[in-house]
C-alpha cells in the first residue's frame, strides 16, 4: 500500500540543524511532485518546500528561503529536506505530501515527524 514514512525530526538548540526524510513506498516516486509541509499547534498546515518530480524546480516559503533546502533520490524514492539556522518559530511538526504531476488530486500524505527548536 502507499507508504510516506518520514524520520529526522527532534529537538535542536537555535541556530542547529536537522535533515528530514521521507521514505515513499506504494507508488511510482519519480511521477510525483514532494512537498514539505509543517504545522504548528493552533495553526495551519503551511507549505514549506516543494520539488518537481526531477528535482529539477524548487521552491520555498519565504520564511525558510536561504536556510532550507529541499532534496531528492529517485533511485531510492526518497525526498529530504535539511533545516540549518533553526529558530524557534520553525518548531512544528513536518509532513511530506506527494502529488502527481499530471493529476494533481491523487496525493498521499505522511504522519509527521515533529521538530522542536528550543534552548
Amino acid at each position: 500500500q502507499v507508504q510516506l514514512v518520514e524520520s529526522g525530526g527532534g529537538l535542536v538548540q537555535p541556530g542547529g540543524s536537522l535533515r528530514l526524510s521521507c521514505a515513499a513506498s506504494g507508488f511510482t516516486f519519480r511521477n510525483y511532485h514532494m512537498t514539505w509541509y509543517r504545522q504548528a499547534p493552533g495553526k495551519e498546515r503551511d507549505l514549506v518546500a516543494r520539488i518537481t518530480t526531477d528535482g529539477g524546480t524548487t521552491n520555498y516559503a519565504d520564511s525558510v528561503k536561504g536556510r532550507f533546502t529541499i532534496s531528492r533520490d529517485n533511485s531510492k524514492n526518497m525526498v529530504f529536506l535539511q533545516l540549518n539556522s533553526l529558530k524557534p518559530e520553525d518548531t512544528a511538526r513536518y509532513y511530506c505530501k506527494a502529488e502527481h504531476r499530471i493529476v494533481g488530486t491523487i496525493s498521499y500524505w505522511g504522519q509527521g515527524t515533529q521538530v522542536t527548536v528550543s534552548s
